[in-house]
């Protein structure tokens, strides 16, 4: 029950945020700057062999 409401809270947020932009600030070791292309029914975007097994952060920039 506690996490149904919690899930509607977080919908409406992001309905009420809209298409604005927003600021991340993010630390690491490595970037890249790719275009997801497609792949079946979702996207794909290839990234070196080197980061298999590493934690990574997707962020869509327009």
């Amino acid at each position: 029950m506690l996490n149904d409401k919690k899930l509607k809270n977080e919908k409406n947020l992001s309905a009420e945020r809209g298409q604005g932009k927003v600021k991340f600030e993010v630390y690491g070791e490595e970037m890249v700057e790719k275009t997801v292309k497609q792949s079946g029914n979702s996207g794909r975007v290839y990234l070196p062999p080197d980061w298999v097994g590493c934690s990574v952060k997707i962020i869509r920039i327009d």
